[in-house]
């Protein structure tokens, strides 16, 4: 099977085929199309199916693209969604991963963020995300940021890595932005005008 998570509604391949040297490969596979469930979205934040949460935070995610208020909005709204279903502990942090991942947000905007969770937790008097995590998440975006730098340009030189150690979200951010158009490791770095 396969999911499909871009926005081109009517882009629905079947099938996958090659010819080489007069040898034919040919796979055909069904569809899942994350924009068909777009009228089906307040259905899909109620259900207890976790990839049916996972789509509607995906749809979520690109009907705010470069809409930062309308996407917090959301994000708080799917995290107090999140917190209702009294899954238990692992699952949440897990689907909050996801979510911080998938939602990202200015780093004014994220301390918002951190600030409702805390208070939601107290509410709720459930811990999910320890402040420690919080460091985790930050950590980790730099590990995936770092992995794909060294994909695309090769190893990094020193000054890249104590550059990625000490960033900030922020930071991280708009080098993950950049890293899609820089034509040079330089450039990532240089491109993303973060203050």
């Amino acid at each position: 099977m396969a999911v499909l998570a871009d926005t081109h509604k009517q882009w629905k391949p079947t099938s996958y085929g090659f010819t080489v040297l007069g040898c034919k490969l040919s796979l055909e596979f069904p569809v899942a199309k994350l924009t068909d469930y777009e009228e089906r979205l307040d259905d899909l934040l109620e259900s207890d199916n976790v990839f049916g949460w996972i789509t509607a935070a995906h749809i979520l995610t690109q009907k705010t693209k470069k809409q930062h208020q309308e996407r917090y909005a959301a994000k708080l709204s799917i995290l107090r969604i999140l917190y209702q279903h009294q899954w238990d502990k692992q699952r949440i942090i897990d689907l909050f991963y996801i979510l911080v991942w998938l939602m990202q947000l200015p780093e004014w905007l994220n301390s918002q963020v951190w600030q409702e969770l805390e208070t939601i937790e107290e509410k709720e008097k459930m811990e999910y995300i320890t402040s420690i995590e919080r460091i985790g998440i930050v950590k980790g975006e730099a590990s995936i940021l770092k992995r794909q730098l060294e994909r695309r340009f090769g190893l990094l030189p020193e000054w890249a890595s104590e550059k990625l150690k000490s960033a900030k979200s922020k930071d991280l951010e708009a080098w993950a932005d950049a890293i899609l158009t820089a034509p040079t490791l330089e450039a990532v770095f240089n491109k993303s005008d973060v203050s």
